[in-house]
């Protein structure tokens, strides 16, 4: 015991002991600033700056492809509303060239008769007391409606 109580007191093994210390620091303070250090490599960075180039360089054109699809999508619709409407006008213009039909259409719209035929035309008469009292109230101030509206409505009151 005498010989490691001496051996603790002896300058190699207290050197050693502080060699043994210090190390400790100084590898607990490198792990500190590695924990500290930022973990984006220079290669990663460099990466990242790449993406968000090309991100930036493609996205006008891209933005400039969608809109134009769509404008093409939009067009391509009105030529679809365009060729059914072409046909519905050549199936009218074919009904007109029948004579059946141009008759029947003349008739109607015209009130024409064949001769022999008499022809009648019957007026309703709430639409012409409607169209007299239009005519009526247009021509007279606004306020003086507002009092035959009320008059009107204190008429129909029991």
């Amino acid at each position: 015991m005498a010989v490691k109580d001496r051996d603790r007191f002896s300058t190699a093994t207290r050197l050693r002991l502080l060699g043994e210390q210090t190390a400790a620091r100084v590898y607990r303070s490198q792990t500190r600033r590695q924990a500290r250090r930022s973990r984006l490599t220079g290669r990663a960075a460099l990466l990242a700056l790449v993406v968000c180039s090309l991100i930036v360089a493609l996205a006008y054109p891209i933005r400039q492809y969608v809109s134009q699809r769509a404008e093409i999508a939009e067009l391509q619709r009105q030529q679809e509303q365009a060729r059914a409407r072409v046909e519905q006008l050549r199936d009218l213009k074919a009904r007109w060239q029948d004579d059946a039909y141009a008759e029947q259409r003349i008739r109607e719209r015209l009130h024409y008769v064949m001769p022999g035929e008499t022809g009648y035309v019957v007026i309703d008469p709430d639409a012409v007391k409607q169209s007299r009292t239009v005519r009526g109230t247009a021509a007279r101030p606004w306020y003086a409606n507002v009092w035959d509206g009320v008059d009107k409505s204190d008429r129909s009151d029991p």
